[in-house]
Order: C-alpha cells, then structure tokens, then sequence
C-alpha cells in the first residue's frame, strides 16, 4: 500500500470516528441540546435534524436517494485517493470521503442527519451543521489549496 493511501485512510477513519462519537454525545443529550446550549458568545450547541443536504437544500427528498447520491461520490473520490501521489490530496480525499460516510450512516439509521453547531451573530444563525460536514469543507478547501501549498513549499 502507497503511503498516500495510508494517509487517506486515517483521514477517512479520523473523520468518521470524530463525527460519530460527537453525534452519539448530541443524540444522547438531545433533550438538553433541543432549545441550545450556550458555548461562546456567538456559538451554541443544538440538536437539529437535516432531511436535506447543505443549507438544508432538497428537504424531502427521500433518504435513500441522498445516501445513493453521497455512494457513487464515495466511490469516485476513493478512485481518485488511491491513485493519487500527493499527499495533501489524499488526505483532503479521506476527509471529504469519512465526511459524506458519516452522513450516509445517519441517514441509513435515522432517515436524516444530526446537526448540532450553531454559530450566529445576535440575531442571525448560520445553518447548523456537524463534523462531518466541517470534514468535507477542510477537505474540498485542501484540494483547493493543495496546489498552491506544495507549490510555496518546494519555492522555499
């Protein structure tokens, strides 16, 4: 096995557990999390479920097919992890990757997702959203930037 795959690997199976072991703490806390937990100013902990995708885009679409969509992603970005050479790529791969299959299991067992982070400025709260969804942003912004970054390396 090429290093870079190792290196997907535990971005997958990092995101994933991290994901999983917080939604098992928000699910079990539901019913203190239900009105919001205050954290920082500007940031609480809720429980909220997402039958939708980002922003709550395609509420009600059925649950097996946002989980059928998030598989054959899956499976694209596994192709592309194991082929890749660079190791920030693979990475950012595993991220986006334990991300989504951290959805799919909420979807599969519970028929939507768990979202619990709540960042807001006095009135106005950013959707809430979860670790697997932070996985998935730091990954597509590595694949972003990873180019750039391998580039101010090799230049130093």
């Amino acid at each position: 096995m090429r290093p870079t795959t190792s290196l997907g690997i535990v971005g997958v199976v990092g995101a994933l557990a991290l994901d999983q072991a917080s939604k098992m703490a928000v699910v079990a806390n539901a019913s203190t999390l239900s009105s919001g937990l205050p954290v920082l100013p500007g940031f609480n902990l809720v429980y909220h479920r997402n039958d939708g995708v980002t922003f709550g885009l395609l509420n009600g679409a059925p649950w097996w097919g946002l989980v059928l969509l998030a598989t054959v992603i899956c499976l694209w970005l596994i192709v592309l992890m194991l082929r890749t050479t660079e190791r920030g790529e693979a990475v950012a791969y595993g991220m986006i990757i334990g991300g989504a299959l951290g959805n799919v299991i909420d979807r599969i067992r519970l028929g939507s997702v768990t979202d619990f982070l709540d960042f807001y400025v006095r009135d106005l709260h950013w959707p809430a959203f979860n670790l697997a969804d932070t996985a998935i942003f730091c990954g597509v912004a590595l694949l972003l930037t990873w180019p750039g970054l391998k580039r101010i390396r090799t230049e130093q």
